[in-house]
């Protein structure tokens, strides 16, 4: 099980299920049973990916009598991003050293 936040969002990020219903509530909120129409699973299956979901800050439920709506909650999201963001900055500083130095290369060919 993840020990950490940033290990939870990704465990949560893992399944294709649960990206779905995270791209349903990107266009607002849905109930539980909204969500699990487009899927062939039982709704305690549907209910377990919820739960991960939930769990991990991606979503948020809420009860309004029977109505049970979800919703998205970007901010762990955006914490994926800014550690991808690290990563990203490194490699494309990587690569534009490794661009230059092809250049200088091409450059020296060309004089020979």
């Amino acid at each position: 099980m993840p020990s950490d936040h940033l290990s939870s969002v990704l465990s949560a990020l893992a399944d294709p299920t649960r990206r779905g219903m995270l791209a349903r509530l990107a266009t607002g909120e849905a109930t539980v049973t909204e969500l699990a129409q487009p899927y062939d699973m039982s709704m305690a299956a549907i209910s377990k990916h919820l739960k991960v979901l939930e769990k991990a800050g991606l979503i948020e439920r809420s009860r309004e009598a029977q109505y049970r709506p979800c919703k998205l909650t970007p901010e762990p999201l955006a914490e994926i991003d800014d550690w991808l963001g690290k990563y990203r900055r490194l490699w494309e500083a990587r690569l534009d050293r490794l661009d230059n130095y092809l250049k200088l290369l091409q450059k020296k060919e060309r004089d020979d």
